[in-house]
């Protein structure tokens, strides 16, 4: 992970060839990571409507604590707490033994939940302008139903008429973890690049704005970890509130927001990566030990 993570630092000026890769790798992770699911725990708990409430709660307690200090900072902070849990969220929640049931209905339910709210809450925070419900809806859900939903079928078909190759696949679930890997390389690689090309004029702003994405991400993996605990799912929390879908956050900060604003998703990613990285090699070496 740190290779990956360093190697997209390091090539991002080259990682423009190969972003197309990301969705595929994506996809793909998660088919063979929903094999494991189980249909029977495939199902809507308090977990999902708590994890829920502190989401859409924290975003507007973030956004008014930090409003008065700097206003662009704070819709930063908003954004990185009101979006939603991200697409692979249930891939590293397998990694690290927690329920990928979990974590597949809460990403399906977050992201609707967005698509339903953004339009409005966004123009409470851009006050006077008018955000398009139509296309805010279409937007997320074009990129939610096929990168979650598809893969979802697919695993429950294959569980269903082809027993043979879904045994084979949840029996290798190694091979999510390679395709992560080379996920993050991209990741990490487009979001060197996107910050590379702000304006240096506005330096500070990015850093404050940077900074605050970290304090956000670290207070959510916590939070939700915390949450996790009392529903028997550490693991399942803390991706559900940390892990967040940080492209539909950048093309909500540069459709909606002042485009600067977009330095916070985009650091998020480098965050949030650097913190499941850890989680990743942690388990990793707790279960060798074993």
């Amino acid at each position: 992970m740190p290779i990956s993570m360093i190697g997209g630092v390091l090539l991002h000026n080259y990682i423009g060839f190969i972003s197309w890769l990301s969705p595929v790798l994506i996809f793909c992770m998660l088919t063979i990571t929903f094999t494991r699911l189980n249909p029977a725990e495939f199902k809507i708990t308090r977990f999902h409507w708590s994890l829920l409430a502190l989401q859409f709660l924290g975003c507007w307690a973030v956004y008014y604590i930090l409003y008065f200090i700097n206003p662009i900072v704070a819709e930063g902070a908003f954004l990185c707490v009101f979006i939603s849990t991200a697409t692979s969220a249930p891939v590293v929640t397998g990694m690290l033994g927690g329920s990928i049931s979990t974590l597949a209905v809460y990403s399906l339910l977050s992201n609707m939940v967005l698509a339903l709210t953004a339009p409005m809450f966004l123009s409470w925070i851009e006050i006077g302008r008018e955000i398009e419900f139509i296309e805010s809806f279409q937007r997320i859900g074009t990129q939610v139903v096929p990168m979650l939903v598809i893969p979802l079928a697919l695993a429950l078909l294959m569980r269903k008429f082809l027993p043979k190759l879904h045994k084979t696949l949840s029996s290798h679930q190694t091979i999510s973890f390679w395709l992560w890997a080379c996920a993050l390389f991209i990741v990490m690689g487009n979001a060197v690049s996107f910050v590379m090309k702000q304006p240096v004029s506005e330096i500070d702003t990015m850093c404050y704005l940077a900074l605050v994405s970290l304090i956000v991400c670290c207070l959510q993996f916590y939070v939700g970890r915390k949450v996790g605990a009392r529903f028997g799912d550490k693991v399942a929390g803390a991706q559900a509130l940390g892990q967040k879908n940080t492209v539909l956050a950048l093309w909500l900060s540069l459709t909606y927001l002042n485009p600067i604003i977009s330095v916070a998703p985009a650091a998020y990613i480098a965050w949030q990566n650097i913190i499941n990285s850890t989680q990743i090699y942690l388990k990793t070496r707790q279960a060798r030990k074993a």
